[in-house]
């Protein structure tokens, strides 16, 4: 008997009683290629925008990188068999660009193709659904040397690997994702320089997210024309509650630039065809001309997608502030916070899908995120104990239920994340797993979060 069988039957009473899964719906969990992969160097992979960016002293905690990570590239059959356990029934990874075209344009390298064929054939084999993305953060740093999202042609590059991608592995994997959190990869990569490939130009950084944005709607016309019948494409945003720290005219206008900068500078091309005007007279005002758009691009990006990607994680609290472009800065958090200093907030889960289905979109919603970071215990017997996760889960998977009776059309759930990996610029000092990784060993073993969310599923559809 396995820790998960022996431990399952003990997590009923962490949270309430399931919600019923509506027809079709997947509980799944989540990982991204960079975090978990490891083998950076083996068959083929070229060198990623974050190869370099961990490889820079200083830019990632303690100079951790993600060389080996969690070994996922040679352990994925086991990672496997351990999701099957828990009882996953989707699963959600990235493909690492580097390693389908080292540098991005040109040769493919059959091996890295191969890999993901094998992952995916084999979570079919055991009835967990692949769920795949196309970027998460790993852009080819030959691309990068030239430029990167910053010019155009990369856009044209990343609709030929959606392309070689979609045809070889569109007979196994349905649900196709183009980009993962763009702002992340836009403003936190090339405007703050917290993230790869750390640049600190705002002017760039914009430029980048109109391109993003338009990669998308080139890679999904590119997915389009390979995938078989029953192929879905569609986006994932990190969307954010704004909130006023404090009830006044000052205030409300913060969180307004707030909530532009960080949802509707991206929510609006997609759905509505166009940038929000009062953030392009903002940008414009404090940045400089906007000259990325060009006649068809704004038709390019509202495409229309199969499913929109929902990644929450928590609220943002703001205040004026003289500082930065935009004059406006975090402010304290109101009641607990996970590892990562972000206040917990379930109810705000459900305040984003309601603003979505009424200002945006009735399409499906895949919950592509949803996770903590806290500083767990240590395994004993078999476990990892760690209440805090367990607790946010089921606030959450209750909000969902909620949003579900009120006529929110969720479809997927994905768990952030299965593994402890490498958590970009903080290394492996943030732990997000439901289970937890040994980095010495890569030893895997299942935090009662893990047992929780099984005995979850399990209850969920013994009910339906």
């Amino acid at each position: 008997m396995t820790a998960v069988d022996a431990r399952a039957g003990t997590t009923a009473e962490a949270g309430a009683e399931p919600f019923a899964p509506p027809p079709g719906f997947r509980f799944g969990v989540a990982t991204a290629a960079y975090q978990i992969e490891g083998s950076t160097l083996a068959d083929g992979r070229g060198e990623s925008i974050w190869d370099r960016f961990a490889h820079t002293p200083g830019k990632v905690a303690d100079g951790d990188t993600g060389d080996v990570a969690c070994d996922h590239y040679r352990r994925w059959r086991s990672d496997v068999e351990l999701m099957d356990s828990l009882h996953v029934e989707s699963y959600r990874f990235s493909i690492a660009w580097p390693r389908i075209q080292p540098t991005g344009v040109g040769t493919v390298n059959r091996r890295g193709l191969d890999f993901y064929k094998r992952l995916a054939e084999s979570l079919r084999e055991r009835g967990i659904e692949p769920v795949a993305t196309l970027y998460h953060w790993d852009l080819p740093q030959a691309l990068q040397n030239g430029g990167g999202w910053d010019r155009r042609d990369t856009v044209e590059r990343f609709a030929e690997y959606a392309r070689v991608v979609g045809d070889e592995l569109g007979d196994v994997v349905a649900s196709w994702i183009t980009q993962n959190e763009p702002w992340c990869t836009a403003f936190l990569g090339n405007a703050i320089g917290r993230k790869a490939p750390g640049l600190t130009d705002w002017a760039t950084a914009l430029r980048v997210s109109h391109h993003l944005l338009l990669s998308h709607g080139r890679a999904t016309e590119a997915l389009r024309s390979v995938l078989p019948g029953g192929g879905e494409v569609g986006i994932a945003l990190n969307l954010f509650p704004v909130l006023p720290a404090v009830d006044d005219e000052a205030h409300r206008e913060a969180a307004r630039v707030r909530d532009g900068y960080v949802n509707r500078w991206f929510l609006d091309p997609v759905f509505k065809g166009a940038y929000p005007e009062d953030m392009v007279e903002r940008y414009e005002r404090e940045v400089g001309p906007l000259n990325a758009v060009r006649d068809g691009d704004l038709e390019a990006i509202a495409a229309p997608c199969d499913f929109f990607g929902v990644n929450y994680y928590n609220p943002m609290r703001v205040e004026p502030s003289p500082d930065g472009p935009l004059h406006v800065r975090d402010a304290e958090s109101v009641g607990p916070v996970t590892g990562m200093g972000w206040e917990i907030d379930p109810d705000g889960l459900k305040q984003i899908l309601a603003r979505v289905r009424e200002e945006y979109t009735s399409l499906p919603i895949m919950i592509t995120e949803n996770g903590s970071a806290f500083e767990d215990a240590e395994p004993a017997d078999g476990v990892v104990e760690d209440p805090q996760r367990r607790a946010y889960l089921a606030g959450h998977l209750a909000a969902i239920g909620e949003a579900l009776a009120d006529g929110a059309d969720v479809t997927r759930y994905f768990v952030w994340s299965l593994l402890d990996n490498f958590e970009w610029e903080d290394g492996y000092a943030q732990r997000f797993g439901i289970v937890h990784v040994d980095f010495e060993t890569q030893a895997r073993t299942p935090k009662a979060s893990a047992l929780f969310y099984k005995d979850y599923i399990d209850r969920a559809r013994k009910g339906s």
